[in-house]
């Protein structure tokens, strides 16, 4: 089913992932998980709350135990620009220490939230920490492949919305990820 009420909007350009794509590549990114976590369970963390379909999906898709937990963070508070801050809005319900984690992201824009996560969770001793991101910017793509091991997509510059994604809580119902027209006609 389609919400066509946000579909119409102007400030929705055009479709860059459609949801076949996206639920094919979720599908992928689960085999992988279960391929490598063989015999252990892994704690996927959602970030909140772009992550949150992301990671509940991605959950459905891992064929082993899994469990969840959910930080939410901030770097860009309710504009389209990032802040250069992070902060942690909820924090996570467990401890880590000795569990293999993956963080689960809805984009990784300028690495500031995964770099910020990545030293903080690091200091809680996992056993393994891991990150995996639906969509990653193609411009910083050299600067974290070595950080990001799960990707979906690989997106221009350009505002998204969808499957999760919001500008100001709204679109976030939207099943395909568009890009959004921050300054519409």
């Amino acid at each position: 089913m389609t919400n066509t009420s946000d579909e119409n909007d102007p400030a929705l350009a055009e479709v860059l992932v459609t949801r076949d794509q996206i639920q094919t590549r979720v599908e992928e990114i689960g085999q992988q998980i279960t391929d490598d976590y063989q015999g252990r369970i892994p704690l996927l963390i959602g970030v909140l709350k772009g992550g949150v379909i992301f990671t509940a999906d991605l959950a459905r898709s891992v064929e082993l135990p899994v469990e969840l937990d959910f930080m939410a963070v901030s770097s860009y508070g309710s504009s389209t620009r990032n802040s250069g801050v992070v902060r942690i809005i909820k924090d996570l319900d467990n401890d880590i220490e000795g569990r293999d984690v993956i963080i689960v992201e809805d984009i990784v824009d300028s690495g500031l939230t995964l770099r910020y996560l990545r030293k903080t969770l690091l200091a809680r001793n996992p056993a393994s920490l891991e990150f995996c991101s639906l969509l990653v910017r193609e411009d910083q793509q050299a600067d974290l492949d070595d950080l990001v091991k799960y990707a979906g997509f690989r997106l221009p510059q350009v505002w998204v919305v969808g499957y999760g994604l919001d500008v100001g809580q709204r679109y976030r119902n939207l099943e395909d990820i568009w890009a959004y027209n921050t300054s519409p006609k």
